[in-house]
C-alpha cells in the first residue's frame, strides 16, 4: 500500500538517477543475462518533471512464462511481489516503507507496457512543453484528489494515450 507521503511531488532531484543507477547494478545481478534491458522509467527518469519520490524501474525479459522465478530472489532483496496491481503485461513489485521503488518485470512475447513506458519518457524528455503540461496535470490531480488514490492515475491516462498517438504518428 502507497504511504500518503508519496501523494506529495517533489522537484526533479539528480539524486533520483543515482538511486535507479545503484539500483540497477543490484538487479542485473538477480537477473543475469534474463534481462534484456533495464530502464529508469516514470517520472523521476524525466528530468525537470516533479514526482512522487518513488523510483520507476522496468526489467525486460524475453518470455512471460520466465518471471515467476524472479518472485522469490526479489523478495529476498526487498521487494513484494503486487499480484493484485499485476497485469498480462507485467509483473509489479514494490520496494520500501514507505515505497522507494517500484519494479516491472515486463516481456518481449506478451503486451505492450514496456514500449509504452519508454515512448513517453523518452518523448518528455525531448519536448518541455510536453513535460510541463504533464506536470500541471499531475499538479492539478493531486488538487483535486490529494489522497492519490483515485482520479490521480486514471487522469493521467488520456494525457498519456494523447501523446503515444502523437509519437506513434512519427514513427
Amino acid at each position: 500500500m502507497e504511504n500518503l507521503s508519496h501523494t506529495v511531488l517533489m522537484f526533479y532531484q539528480p539524486s533520483w538517477k543515482d538511486k535507479f543507477e545503484t539500483e540497477k547494478s543490484k538487479l542485473q545481478e538477480i537477473f543475469g543475462d534474463k534481462a534484456i534491458a533495464i530502464e529508469h522509467i516514470g517520472s523521476t527518469s524525466i528530468e525537470g518533471l516533479v514526482s512522487k519520490p518513488i523510483i520507476d524501474i522496468a526489467v525486460m525479459i524475453k518470455d512471460h512464462k520466465d518471471a515467476d522465478a524472479f518472485i522469490k530472489p526479489l523478495e529476498e532483496f526487498g521487494y513484494s511481489y503486487d499480484k493484485s496491481n499485476s497485469s498480462g503485461e507485467r509483473h509489479l513489485f514494490r520496494k520500501g516503507n514507505p515505497t522507494e521503488f517500484h519494479l516491472s518485470i515486463a516481456y518481449t512475447d506478451k503486451g505492450g507496457f514496456w514500449d509504452r513506458q519508454i515512448l513517453f519518457r523518452d518523448y518528455l524528455r525531448k519536448h518541455s512543453d510536453f513535460r510541463d503540461e504533464y506536470q500541471k496535470l499531475k499538479e492539478g490531480l493531486l488538487q483535486t484528489d490529494p489522497t492519490g488514490k483515485n482520479s490521480y492515475i486514471s487522469g493521467k491516462s488520456e494525457f498519456v494515450s494523447k501523446v503515444l498517438k502523437l509519437v506513434r504518428k512519427k514513427i
